[in-house]
């Protein structure tokens, strides 16, 4: 019984490792690689060829171990072992969080735009929810955001805390970025080329969190995500495509402190995009 055990456990590694897989994770979140399980299996030769009911327990059975054949899939029935396999997003890290992190030092050391790299006081990465349905994107630091590391932390922040809020959500529940990692100079617009340099960044932050939804606050950040000259008049009202992430576009909340007549048209924007996640809004609230 212990050698045909053995011997099927073994031919599973084989199969595993040729189809990518380095790893299983228990149901006590407790990892262990490929190679690890084979030298179990192999120590089991110089064991008494009698196993006890614990040490049986602590091995994957044949239908565990069927369940999961291929990396890609998931047993349905029995999660106690689940395939780790190595993908661009995963990075061997499932944690969305961590991943974020990763990128985010990395973000601090970038020197591509020697201008706003000599003038930041540090990098603005973005923050909320690694998990998040719902991202918002600025285009880029303010004094304030740059004094502090965090995005929309002043006037204009201010009133997107009031807009998501007015959506019956909170900021720990959205992420928030912007197009930019750095403060231009003067709080000037950023320039086509540190929108490229920070392109691969916010591509890579939206493909750890992979959002359902994202709003880009503003002409920049519309027209930068979206490739589009379009004006920010033209591409609001309706969805737009970015990698399967729905996209609406709308003003920016340092356009309403400057026009407050356009908050109307925003809370219509956000009213849009509630009715598509399945959350109506009233029609008389307004931010």
């Amino acid at each position: 019984m212990a050698n045909r055990l053995q011997r099927m456990l073994r031919q599973q590694l084989q199969s595993f490792s040729m189809s990518g897989v380095t790893s299983f994770v228990n149901q006590a979140g407790a990892s262990s690689t490929t190679f690890e399980a084979a030298s179990t299996i192999d120590s089991m030769d110089r064991a008494p060829t009698r196993l006890d009911s614990k040490e049986v327990s602590e091995l994957a059975t044949p239908s565990e171990v069927s369940a999961v054949s291929s990396p890609s899939l998931k047993s349905s029935e029995d999660p106690s072992i689940q395939p780790v396999t190595s993908t661009k997003n995963s990075l061997n890290m499932p944690d969305k969080s961590a991943q974020l992190a990763v990128l985010k030092e990395k973000v601090a050391t970038c020197t591509l735009c020697p201008d706003l790299a000599v003038t930041r006081t540090q990098t603005v990465f973005g923050t909320g929810d690694a998990n998040a349905k719902i991202v918002f994107m600025g285009e880029a630091p303010g004094a304030q955001e740059d004094e502090t590391g965090e995005p929309f932390v002043g006037r204009a922040g201010q009133l997107l805390t009031k807009i998501i809020e007015a959506c019956t959500l909170s900021r720990s529940q959205v992420f928030i970025l912007n197009t930019l990692k750095c403060r231009p100079p003067g709080n000037r617009n950023p320039t086509p080329e540190e929108v490229t340099h920070c392109r691969p960044y916010f591509d890579e932050q939206l493909a750890i969190i992979q959002p359902q939804y994202l709003v880009c606050l503003g002409a920049i950040a519309a027209r930068s995500l979206l490739a589009t000259d379009l004006a920010i008049g033209k591409l609001r009202g309706k969805f737009h495509n970015y990698n399967d992430i729905k996209v609406l576009a709308t003003y920016h909340p340092a356009y309403l402190l400057r026009n407050p007549s356009a908050k109307k048209e925003v809370w219509l924007d956000m009213q849009f995009l509630m009715k598509d996640i399945g959350i109506p809004l009233p029609a008389s609230k307004n931010p």
